[in-house]
């Protein structure tokens, strides 16, 4: 059975004649008007990515056809308008430069978790035997082997596929170069000098030290330098108020405007409880560096305040305390701070150690003789620092033990004592004997470094203020 030819349909011809209307008005519209591909010339977007390598790729639009794709191609669609035609140099340049930029002798590794030197020469192509050869070209080279996660190192090669040098960025200040000579691999540790300015921070303290100065965007280590400088006035665990403020002016490291580091404190005000201390670093004639007041006198005393920085006092100096292991009412001779295990105890004072070890309930402990009246106990210790023994001598500030919960302890805390004359006194109470003020024939020298610091301040603080207000 043959199948049946369909019929086709019998349009009215009004919609004969409509369509070929719509038709012909379209086939207008494509002359007239530019297509999306020759706009896309004119406006001249450019969708070039740059790799991490650095080459540059253009990215296609794949919603858009190309020229040869088009169905609506023709000649005039082939010519760029005056404009695209003027901007057409500008990508072929930018194509030339990428293709300049990228040198296939140079490759970059980034060094990965399980990254080891040895892995790194094997992404380059590199053998182990030229590995092994930098290694013992010196022993300075053998830093190369210390990798870090994130780490970039950029071989060159030559054209036999050799190691032409090898350059890693440690940080901002420092990299590691190594060239290949005739005599082999020659080592060379890259220092860039940074510029080095001032600036000045302001911080009012609402909950903590810390929290205060990292608002006023001081690093952890300028936040300890500054407890440091104020630690013979003011007990960093016991004094600070809500509402006490400081002011600094400390030393900004920076590379192509970048700061890559601070350095030292050059002066600093703290006002703790309504009453203002003010500090000065100055470098003597014969190469001696301290902080002193504004006017000169020393900020060192022959005692620093506290021992343990930034700990929590949990028992004071008491004539009647019930003991809180034996449960007898008996003298607590000192002051007790409660800090994590493994914290660092310091010495309150040059002296001499008169007992470095084990001494009954108080566990292990560190007695020192600071000259002829004073004498200090720390107790409790989890373990002594290194050269801390019977007969050393320590400076003020000096490590000497570790806090832990060793004897009669029922946490770990530095149980901390003060004698006078052979007399258990209250350190918190005592008042700490000074240190030599600026020598008299440096005192005009010292005065022209403090005055210009603390007028700075001043102004610095006064322009803050009225910033805040507006």
């Amino acid at each position: 059975m043959m199948p049946s030819k369909s019929k086709a349909p019998n349009y009215p011809k009004s919609h004969l004649l409509a369509a070929s209307g719509v038709a012909a008005l379209l086939s207008l519209a494509l002359l007239v008007f530019p297509s999306r591909e020759v706009e896309a010339k004119k406006t001249f977007i450019d969708l070039k990515l740059e790799t991490s390598s650095g080459q540059i790729i253009t990215e296609p639009d794949h919603n858009e056809p190309s020229l040869a794709q088009s169905p609506f191609s023709s000649a005039s669609q082939l010519q760029p308008s005056a404009e695209a035609q003027h901007e057409a140099p500008l990508e072929a340049d930018a194509g030339q430069e990428a293709s300049t930029a990228v040198d296939p002798l140079t490759k970059e590794v980034v060094v990965a978790n399980g990254d080891t030197l040895s892995t790194v020469f094997a992404k380059v192509g590199l053998p182990p035997s030229v590995m092994h050869a930098v290694l013992a070209s010196s022993q300075d080279a053998k830093q190369l082997s210390r990798l870090k996660i994130g780490q970039t190192l950029e071989f060159k090669l030559t054209e036999d596929g050799e190691l032409a040098s090898l350059r890693s960025k440690l940080s901002s200040l420092e990299s590691l170069a190594l060239e290949r000579t005739a005599d082999g691999y020659t080592f060379k540790k890259e220092q860039i000098k940074p510029e080095v300015s001032s600036v000045y921070a302001r911080g009012e303290i609402d909950s903590s030290l810390f929290l205060a100065a990292k608002r006023a965007g001081l690093s952890h280590n300028l936040t300890m330098d500054l407890a440091n400088v104020f630690g013979y006035d003011i007990d960093f665990a016991l004094d600070i108020r809500k509402g006490d403020s400081f002011e600094v002016i400390y030393e900004e490291k920076t590379v192509d405007g970048n700061r890559v580091g601070t350095g030292n404190i050059l002066a600093a005000r703290f006002t703790n409880r309504g009453k203002t201390y003010s500090a000065v670093r100055y470098t003597s004639k014969d190469g001696a560096t301290s902080y002193y007041n504004a006017d000169g006198t020393s900020m060192r005393k022959a005692f620093i305040r506290t021992p343990v920085d930034f700990a929590r006092i949990s028992s004071r100096f008491s004539n009647g305390r019930k003991h809180p292991i034996l449960n007898k009412i008996r003298a607590h001779k000192g002051v007790d701070y409660a800090a994590p295990h493994g914290t660092p105890i310091k010495s309150a004072g040059d002296g001499k150690v008169l007992l470095a070890g084990r001494k009954g309930g108080y566990g292990n402990t560190v007695i020192i003789q600071h000259g002829q009246r004073y004498r200090t106990l720390y107790a409790h210790m989890q373990g002594f620092a290194k050269g801390v023994r019977n007969g050393s001598t320590v400076k003020q500030g000096q490590i000497i033990g570790y806090i832990g919960t060793t004897g009669l302890s029922t946490g770990p805390h530095l149980h901390y004592e003060f004698q006078v004359d052979g007399v258990h006194v209250d350190p918190l109470g005592l008042k700490l004997p000074m240190a030599d003020p600026i020598a008299q024939n440096e005192k005009q020298r010292f005065m022209q470094l403090s005055q210009p610091l603390m007028a700075r301040m001043d102004e610095e603080k006064a322009t803050m203020l009225a910033l805040n207000q507006q």
